[in-house]
């Protein structure tokens, strides 16, 4: 579309809209009773903003009132309230005061049901017209020492979760028909930077802050992409807690012991002292898993150190460290599992993670309409992973070479955002959101025969290759983005574009090597350099429309891509093969749906979607042209569709009388339809199959009582079954790599009480002792079947000072 016709629409309705509301006035004070001026008050949904007067007043139209408004100014604690037509003063609280702040925070949390979603514009970033979901962890029921994802993201609707990892060092979710290994599919971030281990070519999360220090989860489905990265799952971010700004120290002190020897302890320090503020905290983990030959310890360490330069910029610096090491059982056979999930024959499968990430954030705030915000991050980590990948119906045999894999990741990123506010008013405001990001990666892959030991000695038997690989995999990336969000009384649109310059490159060598009953079949070694630039424009739309205050209709379109994972072609895997001339893929998302919440008591989110893949990278299975041994061969398989519905819903029934009730009974439930197919494909015989790892149905449910501060509940989930491969195999290999994974469930119960400074909980999961699993892996931490965790307990001390 032409720019002078763009500038006509604009115009056209801009004339029409209706300038004369009825408007509801209100004095912004001190606890003295004296006005407040320059107090920013803002709705929840970003449809009204205003700012205090002289003399501390303030006009809202009245159709605005009667919902959730935030009011801070520097100086105040910020304020979140329902306005009313009956209001003619707030009083604004100074930040000065001897209260403690958490109780602050959680009071106004608790004002909150927990189901929420993010506002259209918030923290540089504009939100309007997408599937968001907000996450506060202060207000779970559960034991965030556990790291269960299953818990955390109980309320999201739709996510597939693998519950493959007991020690919860690791997450792995997806949705929408897409891979949960270790988040791959989602871009995750950290306080608004990348954490994963290349952003282009490896973007596996292997790192995850404890949920301890975690403050809230932003999740973001199908047009993320346009602002945080051609990823076609989505963006998941998790914000740390704050410094508190009321005292210059605070402690936090968390310690947890559970089932399997788990133990956890964790120390968070903040405070604030003139312009300075910080936050830090050391956690350490350890424990052991219901199988045998599993263990974990782990080490997290963290410091945000933040200095306010003036009343318009900021400079911060972050360190977040992390490393574990931890034995893995391996998987087992449809056979074993079914005789006794608890079982293992693996004893020298090991895993190490030595993580390094570096942040420095500046702040600039031009004016009241322009803002800027610059993140530069890096990244200097490393893992090994070492033990018998060979099938798992063959026993290890001791004092034989294990296979190592190490890896190392050097990686450093900057990205910009500038943000213009304009035209602000009751019936209109503009949001111009303009972002660059240059992205330099570097990994490096060594995979070969190691030693014979029992033990976590990652060391290769020699320095010159025997039967592995070797590359580097150097990655450029420069984007440019921007999204542009015109919101005109009701109704609201958002065009958007990205452009990216991608480059990847992979140089090295491997070992082309065969042998089957001691005779050498194959032995060469094969060199490679390879580089691939392109050039990627992706554009996307959003549209609202406020059918009510409290209630939302909304809609966009946006283009997906995702670059070839070039660091996974040389996995020497036993029984996996890697298609050398993989092509990225490429696609679309579309959502629509209806959200929007009753007198904070009812919480509602209903949405449909459609996720065309082009080009999708598998498995399929094949057989050896020479030794006629079946093996899966990962290639760009297929077009596939997924269609589906989500809903989440949340409820407080006794706050429909008496919203200051101090009893509470919330219900959440949320519920996923899914239809993902291989609509197009070379290889006829997987068309019209299902797409792997994509349950037809997700339902979650849980309730929670709550007495002031005490609370108890449960929670609920049920996954229908999966495929795990393109041909739909019913009847599992001998390998157990491939065939169903069944429907499960689980049920897990919280209980939490706090008084004045102490909390104490206690938490069961899967209290009713299911056998069942979630995966069937190809390799770490398998191959083959990775069962779900058994009941266990938890007991969690929280103390704060």
């Amino acid at each position: 579309m032409k720019i002078n016709n763009i500038l006509f629409i604009y115009f056209a309705l801009v004339i029409n809209l209706l300038f004369a509301q009825e408007k509801h006035t209100i004095k912004i004070v001190n606890q003295q009773q004296q006005a407040i001026a320059d107090a920013n008050v803002s709705s929840f949904d970003e449809q009204f903003h205003t700012v205090s007067n002289n003399d501390g007043i303030i006009q809202i139209p009245v159709n605005k009132l009667n919902q959730l408004f935030t009011i801070s100014k520097i100086g105040f604690q910020e304020l979140i309230i329902t306005i009313n037509i009956n209001d003619k003063h707030i009083i604004l609280d100074s930040s000065t005061t001897i209260l403690d702040e958490v109780q602050i925070n959680d009071t106004k949390k608790n004002n909150l049901l927990d189901n929420q979603y993010l506002k259209n514009v918030e923290d540089m970033s504009i939100f309007a017209a997408k599937k968001t979901d907000l996450i506060f962890l202060e207000k779970l029921n559960v034991n965030l020492a556990r790291n269960s994802g299953r818990q955390i993201f109980a309320k999201i609707a739709g996510l597939n979760i693998w519950e493959s990892d007991a020690s919860g060092l690791q997450l792995d979710v997806a949705t929408r028909g897409l891979e949960p290994t270790r988040s791959s599919n989602f871009n995750i971030r950290q306080n608004g930077y990348d954490i994963s281990a290349d952003a282009l070519g490896y973007p596996d999360a292997y790192y995850l802050p404890p949920a301890e220090a975690v403050e809230k989860i932003e999740i973001v489905r199908g047009a993320s992409g346009l602002q945080y990265g051609t990823q076609f799952g989505g963006m998941i971010n998790f914000k740390l807690k704050q410094a508190t700004t009321t005292k210059p120290y605070h402690i936090n002190l968390q310690q947890t012991v559970g089932s399997y020897g788990f133990s956890n302890t964790f120390v968070g320090f903040d405070g604030t002292h003139k312009k300075l503020s910080y936050y830090s905290f050391y956690q350490f983990r350890r424990g052991n898993s219901f199988r045998p030959n599993s263990l974990f310890k782990a080490h997290n360490y963290y410091t945000h150190l933040k200095y306010q330069i003036n009343e318009k910029a900021s400079i911060g610096a972050e360190y977040s460290g992390m490393n574990y090491l931890a034995q893995m059982p391996g998987g087992l056979t449809d056979a074993q599992f079914n005789d006794n999930p608890n079982q293992s024959n693996r004893t020298r499968n090991w895993f190490a993670i030595n993580w390094n990430l570096l942040n420095i954030e500046f702040r600039y705030k031009f004016n009241n309409k322009l803002s800027l915000l610059s993140n530069t991050f890096a990244l200097f980590a490393g893992r090994d992973a070492i033990g018998n990948l060979s099938n798992i119906q063959q026993n290890d045999q001791l004092n034989t070479p294990r296979n190592l894999l190490s890896d190392q990741y050097k990686n450093i990123g900057n990205e910009t955002r500038l943000m213009y506010k304009y035209n602000t008013t009751a019936t209109k405001s503009f949001v111009l959101l303009l972002g660059a990001r240059i992205y330099r990666g570097h990994t490096s892959k060594k995979q070969d025969d190691a030693n014979a030991g029992n033990d976590a000695t990652f060391e290769f038997l020699s320095d010159s290759l025997i039967s592995g690989s070797d590359f580097k995999f150097p990655s450029t990336n420069i984007a440019l983005f921007g999204e542009q969000l015109f919101t005109l009384n009701r109704f609201s649109f958002t065009p958007g574009f990205r452009y990216e310059y991608i480059q990847t490159t992979a140089k090295g060598f491997y070992k082309d090597r065969y042998v089957f009953n001691d005779i050498v079949l194959r032995d060469s070694t094969i060199d490679e350099s390879r580089t691939k630039g392109r050039h990627i424009f992706l554009l996307g739309l959003g549209l609202s429309y406020k059918l009510l205050t409290t209630l939302e209709m909304y809609a966009n379109l946006s283009q997906n891509y995702r670059a070839i994972n070039f660091n996974d072609i040389r996995a020497n895997i036993p029984g996996l093969r890697v298609n050398p001339n993989l092509k990225d893929e490429k696609g679309y998302s579309f959502d629509f749906g209806l959200r929007g919440t009753y007198k904070n008591i009812l919480n509602y989110n209903i949405g449909t979607f459609c996720m065309i893949y082009n080009d999708r990278i598998s498995e399929i299975n094949k057989k050896d042209t020479l030794t006629l041994i079946a093996y899966r061969y990962r290639t760009n398989v297929a077009k596939s569709r997924a269609l589906g519905v989500d809903i989440a819903v949340e409820i407080d029934f006794l706050k429909f009388k008496n919203q200051e009730n101090k009893f509470g009974l919330k219900w959440y439930n949320n519920f996923a339809y899914l239809n993902a197919q291989y609509i197009k494909s070379e290889e006829t015989a997987i068309v019209g199959n299902s797409v792997e790892y994509a349950p037809d149905f997700i339902y979650r449910t849980g309730l929670t009582f709550s007495y002031e501060s005490f609370t108890i509940g449960a929670n609920v989930a049920y996954v229908s079954q999966q495929f795990t491969d393109a041909t739909n195999a019913t009847q599992a290999t001998p390998n157990a790599i491939a065939g169903l994974v069944p429907a499960y469930y689980n049920i897990d119960i919280n209980t939490s009480y706090t008084y004045k400074w102490f909390t104490f909980k206690v938490s069961g999961n899967n209290i009713t002792n299911n056998k069942y699993f979630t995966r069937r892996a190809a390799g770490y931490p398998g191959p083959g079947i990775i069962p779900a965790e058994a009941m266990s307990w938890y007991g969690t001390l929280i103390f704060n000072w």
